[in-house]
């Protein structure tokens, strides 16, 4: 218990040093997370080396990902590519529904894609359509957020519910299936109801990573062009994903489908293609391409650092041992097979603060504790979505994806905790309930 004390005052040191002090938020995520570290009971050169892993293990899985999605976004933006979307999708749509929109965009972008990949793709789209409209900033944000995020915690083919469905001996399909019936009244209350809250809300684009210059209709690039090198990377995620369905997993096809879908290459494939479509063929020289590239790169030096400092502290807990605390806590609740899945990802989610993590190791935890079969009192598939709904609870400052949303969306911590935050305990508390529902149709 103890040691769950110490992540809370760690997290209160945290918005100490950043609220009080004004420290930067790299900066208080390290100096955190080394005395966590050590109040856990780690040595200072052990929780140095924690810090260091935390960092470059975060960075190692993400950094090429932010990097070329930060150029791909660049790209669109100087292009005018993401101004043609943006005008296409309001004439689609109408002003009135660009919130259902988004929200379906966030949808089809985030069945194939990671949460971080797909929010960089979009965000350049939502930043238009905010300058386009004159609509805030979050109103249009947070239905492409909630999204993401669903179909990242609860729908296959991501790595936390096919992993947790493997241990499971869940029915991939059949989670799919129940998943989407759980995620459309998540994200409607998560990604609508819960946005119009912020109908009034100032929070601006911020200014270095993008700024609104609306090109004469004649310079723009065609809405074909436009969506083929934005939407490039979804697809080939779409692809690798029906492939893996349809043909066995040593088969060619599939192993070159997984390696073109992988975020990174994928993302890299889509820079590329940006460079000839949008830039090349409408004569601009390959140096003005890389400086914009280079522009787009070195917007995100500090959100990549951030990130990093998220990582540390994450890994911190991890080392010291948080999770084996709070899985002999689990093993005295006495709660319903589905209630216990949720809360031990709950709990794991607030410790650790990746959600791949938490819904991972919960499956790990509750397994042996309900004594999950196939052909159970529970169908395994509602556990998988237990564990997902719960690896989304109350995301704070040691997930990476608050971080990113704080410095995308250019909002204060407070502002951070009440959308962003809120937001995801919106989804992890409705799929819950969705799994409970299921209970009785299944």
């Amino acid at each position: 218990m103890n040691a769950l004390l110490i992540v809370v005052a760690g997290i209160f040191l945290l918005l100490g040093l950043m609220i009080w002090l004004r420290l930067n938020a790299f900066i208080a995520l390290i100096i955190t997370s080394l005395l966590v570290g050590i109040a856990e009971g780690m040595t200072p050169e052990a929780a140095l080396k924690s810090v260091q892993n935390g960092v470059g293990s975060t960075l190692g899985s993400i950094a090429l990902i932010l990097a070329f999605g930060a150029m791909l976004g660049k790209l669109v933006e100087e292009s005018g590519a993401a101004q043609r979307i943006t005008y296409w999708l309001i004439k689609l749509f109408g002003p009135g529904r660009l919130q259902g929109a988004l929200l379906l965009t966030g949808f089809v972008v985030g069945l194939p894609m990671i949460y971080n990949a797909g929010f960089l793709v979009l965000i350049p789209l939502v930043y238009s359509l905010t300058a386009a409209t004159g609509l805030p900033l979050l109103y249009i944000g947070i239905p492409m957020s909630a999204s993401l995020s669903v179909a990242h915690g609860l729908l296959p083919p991501h790595p936390a519910p096919t992993s947790v469905a493997a241990l499971y001996k869940a029915d991939v399909n059949l989670t799919l299936l129940y998943g989407l019936a759980v995620a459309i009244p998540a994200i409607a209350l998560a990604g609508l109801w819960f946005a119009r809250w912020f109908k009034g809300s100032n929070a601006q684009i911020p200014a270095h990573l993008f700024t609104y210059r609306p090109k004469p209709e004649h310079e723009l690039p065609g809405i074909g062009v436009s969506l083929i090198t934005t939407l490039l990377p979804v697809v080939l995620m779409i692809v690798s994903a029906l492939l893996s369905v349809f043909f066995a997993p040593e088969s060619p096809f599939v192993k070159a489908a997984h390696f073109l879908g992988d975020p990174t290459i994928a993302l890299g494939l889509a820079v590329l293609l940006s460079c000839w479509l949008l830039g090349v063929r409408r004569g601009k020289t390959m140096g003005q391409l890389m400086e914009l590239a280079g522009t787009g790169v070195s917007s995100i030096a500090m959100v990549l650092m951030i990130i990093g400092g998220g990582g540390a502290f994450k890994q911190v807990l991890l080392d010291s041992g948080v999770g084996e605390t709070i899985a002999q806590l689990s093993g005295r609740l006495a709660l319903s097979p589905l209630v216990l899945a949720w809360t031990v990802a709950a709990l794991l989610r607030l410790a650790l603060g990746s959600a791949t993590v938490a819904a991972i190791t919960s499956a790990g935890i509750v397994l042996p504790i309900v004594g999950m079969h196939a052909g159970g009192a529970v169908p395994p598939e509602l556990l998988v979505l237990a564990s997902g709904a719960g690896s989304l609870m109350f995301s704070h400052v040691n997930d990476i994806g608050f971080w990113m949303f704080k410095e995308y969306f250019n909002l204060s911590l407070r502002q951070t905790f009440l959308s962003w935050t809120v937001m995801e305990t919106i989804v992890a508390v409705v799929g819950l309930a969705g799994c409970w529902g299921l209970t009785y149709v299944v």
